[in-house]
C-alpha cells in the first residue's frame, strides 16, 4: 500500500512526542472501557505547555483502534455561536447542512472522540456547550476540551457532572521526560543538564532549544535566570538566526496574521524570500496554516513586543510595507477575496487596546460576505425582526426589494447565513422613499443641511448590520461585517459620506473615534421603541488615503517618538468645495500662475487633489504642486489634435502670458473673437478634467 503524507506527519510527530505517560495511560484506559467512565476530560494548560500536542497523540492512539473514530476541532477557527459551532463539527464529520451531528453520532456503530482544541476561545459559549450540546450526545461519545482557561466551577459543583468530568491539568514535562525529549532532539548530553536548568520543562521551551541546537549544533547554551523563558529563549535563537535577512523575515511573520512568500518578499525586500520561507516552515514555533505561515501565540507577542522596544524605525517600516501590500492586493483580489486582505490589514491593529475591544479576530475567516440569494430575504427579515421589532423588519423588507443589490450576506464556509449588513445608496432614493424610514429621513436631512452632495457624489447608509445570533455586540460576525464596511471605504468610488447607526451609540464612542468617525447626534433616528445613535465620516474631508495615514500613525504611535510624548504630525484638512466655488478657485489660480505670491489663500491649496498629490512635500509646497497640476492638465489639451488650439490660447493668455489679450490672439494668428472663443474652451476642459479628479479622490 502507498503512503500517505498525512502517514508521514503522524509518525513524526510520534517520533518527538515523549511524556504524558499517565494522562496517556488515562486515556487508553477510558476508550477502552466497556462503558466510557466519564464523558468529558477537560485538560487545561497555560500556552505553550503541549496541550495540542496532546490531543494529537490522542486522536492518533483512537484511530489506531478499530472501534474507535476521532476528530478534532481548532477552536481558533469557528465563531462562538451554536451556529457555527454545529456547522464545524458538520464540517468535521462530513455531513450536509440539514444533517444533525447529534443524530449522525447516535447512529455509529463505534466510539466517537470528539477533541476542542483551544477552548478558551469558546468562553462565550461555554455555557450552552456544557447544559445542552453535550448533555444530548449519545453515550458512545467522549469530549476533550484543552484550554487555558480553569473550568467554571459548574463543573465541578453540579452533582451530575462531578460523575462525568475529568480534570486534568497539564504541567511541564518531568525532568527525565525533558531529557528524553532533547536526545531525540540529538542534543548534546554534556549541555542538557543546562537545558533543563532553564527551561523547567516547558515543552515549548524545549522546542525552542532544540532548534537553537539544529541551526547553530556547535553552541554552549548557558542557563540565565530570567522569569519570561520563551523570551528569553527568542532573543537567544534572534542572536544566532543564520543572518539579518533571517530575523528580518521572522520579525514580518510575527507582524502580519499570515505569511506567504509573495508577502515576505515585500516587507523583506529581498529576492530570497523562497529560502526565507522554507526556513520559517522548518521552526518548531512556526505553524502552516492553508494561507500561510504563522507563529506560536507566545512567540508572536514576545517576537513584535522585541522588535517594537528594540526598533520602532524598523517596526514602523514593517507596518508600512504590510500595508503597502495589502492595499495593492485588495485592488487586484476578486471580491471573494477582498474580505481576507481587509481582515490582513485590520489585524495589524489587533495590539492597539482600542481595536482589540472592537474586533474579534479568531473565527472572523469564517464568516464569509456573499451576494443575497432570494431565499435569504426571509431569513435576513427574521434576524432584523428579531433584534429591531417589527417595523423595523418591515423598512428591511422594503429596501430589500429597493436596493437587493446593496446587501451583502456573511456565510458560514458551508453557506448558512449568520449575518448582514446593508449598505444604503442614499443618493438612489427618491424623496417618497426616504420619507418611509425614519433612519434614511434624518440621514438625508444631515446631507442637505451639513454636508450637501455634489454631483456625481455617493452618500452611504449601513442601515443594518447584525449578527444572527447576537446582533451587534463584539463577534466574529460583528467583525467580518467591519472588515466588509472598511473593504467599502476603500473601493467605492466617488463615496462622499457614509452613516453608521448604532443601538447602542456610546459602546461604539472610543473605537469609532480611533477609526476617525464621529458622532452625528443630529442624523439619531428611532424606529418602534428602539432608538439609534449615528456616526459618521466625510469621505471629501479625510479621503481613504489619509484616513489609512491616519489609521496608521495611531497604530505605531507607541513604537515612534511622537508616541512618546511627542504631538503627531497634523496633516492639513480637505475641505469641500461646491462645483462653483471649485471654478472660482481654479480660475483665480490660473490667472494668477505666474504670481505665486496672490496664491496663498486659495481655497485650492487644500483641495483634495492637492493634498493627495504625491509631489506634495516639505521641499515642493502646495502653491507648487498646484502650479504643477494646472500645467500639466493644460499640457494634456496639447496632446489632442482638437484641442491644442484650445491649449495655445491658454498657454498665451496666463501659462505664459502675452503683454495683453489682444496681443496674445496677435501671436496666434487668430482673429480676437476666435481667440476668446478658444481660451473659453480651455478653460473650461482644464476645469472640467480637475473637478472630476477632485471627485474620484485626486488622481
Amino acid at each position: 500500500m502507498t503512503s500517505r503524507i498525512a502517514d508521514r506527519l503522524a509518525a513524526g510527530r510520534r517520533k518527538h512526542f515523549v511524556g504524558r505517560q499517565s494522562e496517556v495511560s488515562m486515556f487508553r484506559s477510558a476508550i477502552a472501557a466497556k462503558r466510557l467512565p466519564f464523558h468529558v476530560l477537560y485538560i487545561v494548560g497555560p500556552g505553550g505547555v503541549g496541550k495540542s500536542s496532546l490531543i494529537a497523540q490522542f486522536i492518533t492512539i483512537a484511530t489506531t483502534e478499530p472501534e474507535i473514530q476521532a476528530g478534532s476541532i481548532d477552536a481558533r477557527h469557528i465563531e462562538p455561536t451554536p451556529v457555527a459551532f454545529n456547522n464545524a463539527l458538520r464540517s468535521l464529520l462530513s455531513l450536509p447542512l440539514d444533517a444533525s451531528p447529534v443524530e449522525y453520532l447516535a447512529e455509529l456503530h463505534t466510539r466517537f472522540i470528539l477533541c476542542i482544541d483551544t477552548y478558551e476561545s469558546l468562553e462565550t459559549l461555554e455555557e450552552w456547550i456544557r447544559e445542552e450540546f453535550i448533555p444530548q450526545l449519545p453515550a458512545n461519545v467522549l469530549v476533550v476540551l484543552a484550554g487555558r482557561n480553569h473550568p467554571p466551577n459548574e463543573w465541578k459543583t453540579d452533582p451530575g457532572w462531578q460523575e462525568l468530568v475529568r480534570i486534568l491539568p497539564l504541567r511541564n514535562l518531568q525532568t527525565e521526560e525533558s531529557r528524553e525529549y532533547l536526545t531525540r532532539r540529538n542534543i548534546p548530553t554534556d549541555q542538557q543538564r543546562a537545558v533543563l536548568e532553564f527551561t523547567h520543562g516547558h515543552p515549548l521551551a524545549l522546542s525552542l532549544v532544540a532548534d537553537l541546537f539544529a541551526y547553530h549544533g556547535d553552541i554552549h547554551f548557558t542557563p540565565e535566570l530570567q522569569p519570561d523563558i520563551v523570551k528569553m529563549l527568542l532573543e537567544r535563537f534572534l542572536q544566532r538566526v543564520p543572518g539579518p535577512a533571517h530575523r528580518a523575515a521572522l520579525e514580518a511573520c510575527a507582524l502580519v496574521r499570515v505569511t506567504t512568500e509573495a508577502l515576505l518578499e515585500e516587507m523583506v525586500g529581498l529576492s530570497g524570500a523562497p529560502e526565507l520561507f522554507r526556513w520559517l516552515r522548518s521552526l518548531s514555533f512556526v505553524e502552516s496554516a492553508v494561507d500561510g505561515l504563522f507563529p506560536h501565540d507566545l512567540t508572536r507577542e514576545a517576537l513584535v513586543a522585541d522588535v517594537r522596544w528594540r526598533n520602532p524605525d524598523w517596526y514602523i517600516e514593517l507596518h508600512r510595507r504590510a500595508r503597502k501590500y495589502y492595499a495593492a492586493r485588495l485592488h487586484r483580489a476578486q471580491s471573494h477575496d477582498q474580505q481576507r486582505v481587509m481582515f490582513d490589514y485590520a489585524y495589524l491593529h489587533r495590539d492597539n487596546p482600542v481595536m482589540r475591544q472592537m474586533f474579534m479576530w479568531q473565527g472572523v475567516g469564517n464568516a464569509l460576505a456573499d451576494s443575497p440569494r432570494n431565499t435569504d430575504f426571509p431569513l435576513l427579515r427574521q434576524m432584523v425582526q428579531r433584534h429591531e421589532g417589527e417595523h423595523s423588519a418591515e423598512l428591511a423588507a422594503f429596501w430589500f426589494q429597493r436596493q437587493p443589490e446593496n446587501v451583502l450576506v456573511l456565510r458560514t464556509p458551508q453557506g448558512t447565513p449568520v449575518g448582514f449588513l446593508m449598505m444604503l445608496a442614499l443618493e438612489q432614493c427618491s424623496q417618497e422613499d426616504c420619507q418611509q424610514d425614519p433612519a434614511t429621513a434624518a440621514c438625508w436631512s444631515y446631507l442637505q443641511q451639513y454636508a450637501p452632495l455634489r454631483p456625481g457624489e455617493r452618500a452611504t447608509l449601513f442601515r443594518y448590520w447584525m449578527s444572527a445570533e447576537s446582533y451587534q455586540d463584539i463577534s466574529p460576525v460583528q467583525s467580518s461585517a467591519f472588515i466588509n464596511v472598511g473593504r467599502y471605504y476603500l473601493i467605492t468610488a466617488n463615496l462622499a459620506f457614509t452613516f453608521f447607526p448604532c443601538a447602542n451609540p456610546d459602546f461604539w464612542t472610543q473605537g469609532f473615534s480611533y477609526i476617525d468617525l464621529h458622532r452625528l447626534p443630529q442624523a439619531d433616528f428611532t424606529v418602534g421603541e428602539q432608538s439609534f445613535g449615528v456616526y459618521g465620516h466625510d469621505w471629501r474631508s479625510v479621503p481613504p488615503v489619509q484616513w489609512l495615514a491616519i489609521l496608521a500613525e495611531r497604530e505605531t504611535a507607541g513604537a515612534n517618538v511622537a508616541g512618546r510624548g511627542e504631538p503627531m504630525p497634523v496633516m492639513p484638512q480637505i475641505i469641500v468645495l461646491s462645483k462653483d466655488a471649485f471654478d472660482d478657485a481654479l480660475l483665480s489660480a490660473i490667472k494668477h500662475f505666474t504670481s505665486p505670491d496672490r496664491v496663498t489663500e486659495n481655497p485650492l491649496l487644500r483641495s483634495r487633489i492637492v493634498l493627495e498629490n504625491e509631489r506634495l512635500t516639505n521641499t515642493t509646497p502646495a502653491v507648487k504642486v498646484l502650479q504643477q497640476i494646472i500645467q500639466a492638465t493644460a499640457e494634456q489639451l496639447k496632446a489632442n489634435p482638437k484641442e491644442e488650439k484650445f491649449y495655445r490660447a491658454v498657454y498665451r493668455t496666463y501659462l505664459n502670458p502675452a503683454s495683453s489679450q489682444e496681443r496674445a490672439a496677435e501671436l496666434l494668428d487668430l482673429p480676437f473673437s476666435t481667440y476668446r472663443r478658444h481660451l473659453k474652451s480651455g478653460l473650461d476642459r482644464i476645469r472640467e478634467i480637475l473637478w472630476q479628479r477632485e471627485l474620484s479622490g485626486g488622481k
